[in-house]
Parts: structure tokens; C-alpha cells; sequence
């Protein structure tokens, strides 16, 4: 009788646990193809917990059936990380400033399909860019920087306010 009462709470809680994921927060929080700072930035609840309390974070929600994304921030962050999760929260693909030409932030995730495209011309914008090739449709671009004392954290901020995610039609 005790396992089956647990077994119906169970089952009623699960509609409730399933739409805390990522993706749906990030969903309520903003559009696709938008940087959300994933902190609050107002002492409210942040959009995801981090658990890191040295770096901060935004993230974007795409849609690679639209075409492929570019994401990019100007400025310097002493470092910086960005890895693109599938709708599930698996990682597909990370990187960090070391790639990047110049640690400038300058990246293309799109479908190997479109990657063929894009091969046949590069678009002169897309010169110097990290290209990320996924199999996926929808994810999650993160951008993570690190804040290594308080005095950074203003630098670390508008480096992260400034990073763009844009929907780039081929």
C-alpha cells in the first residue's frame, strides 16, 4: 500500500519536475536566437543555478531548421568558455578562448548540411569564425566567463551583455 501511494505521487509530480529543464526556463525567460544572463541580474531567481560561483553566464536558445546561428561578443573576459547542449542538456561541442583567433568570441554552429553550403562560398563575415557542425536541430549555446575577483565582475558583465546570437539565413 506505502509503495503504491509513492508510486502515485511519483507519477503526479512528473509533469511538474519535466518542465524545470533548461531549455524550458530559458524558454519562459526569452525567445530564441536571445542571450539571457542565466544569474539574475536583479537578485530574483536565476534562469539556471550555476555551479560555479567564479563565472557568469548567458545562454541562447536556436532553432537550426531557420538556418545557422552566429554568436559573438566584443571585448576581452581574462577567460571564457562556450559549449552548445543538445534540447536534453547533452554536450555536443565545447571550446574555449585558446581556439579563437585573437580570444575574440566569433563562432557559427549550423547542420552539416549547411556546413556543405557554406563550403561552396564562404561569406566574407563568416572569415576567422569557429565553426561548430552539429547534429542537432534545437539546443543551447553557453557562454561562461571567468570573474577571477570582485573587480573584474563589471568587465565580466558587459562582455556577457554585449554577446549577440543571431539567426544567420544561408
Amino acid at each position: 500500500v506505502g509503495a503504491g501511494i509513492v508510486h502515485i505521487l511519483v507519477l503526479m509530480m512528473v509533469p511538474e519536475l519535466s518542465e524545470r529543464d533548461a531549455w524550458s526556463r530559458l524558454a519562459m525567460a526569452s525567445d530564441l536566437y536571445r542571450m539571457t544572463p542565466l544569474e539574475a541580474e536583479t537578485g530574483g531567481q536565476p534562469v539556471v543555478k550555476s555551479v560555479d560561483p567564479l563565472f557568469l553566464a548567458a545562454a541562447c536558445r536556436f532553432d537550426l531548421t531557420d538556418g545557422m546561428i552566429q554568436v559573438r561578443a566584443p571585448g576581452k573576459a581574462p577567460f571564457w568558455s562556450v559549449s552548445v547542449y543538445d534540447r536534453n542538456g547533452h554536450n555536443i561541442y565545447s571550446f574555449n578562448d585558446h581556439r579563437a583567433t585573437n580570444a575574440t568570441l566569433y563562432m557559427v554552429a549550423l547542420t552539416p548540411a549547411q556546413m556543405l553550403e557554406v563550403r561552396r562560398q564562404l561569406p566574407a563575415d563568416l572569415d576567422g569564425s569557429i565553426f561548430v557542425e552539429t547534429p542537432i536541430a534545437e539546443g543551447i549555446v553557453v557562454v561562461r566567463a571567468f570573474v577571477p575577483d570582485e573587480s573584474w565582475r563589471p568587465a565580466v558583465s558587459r562582455f556577457l551583455q554585449q554577446s549577440s546570437c543571431e539567426l544567420k539565413e544561408l
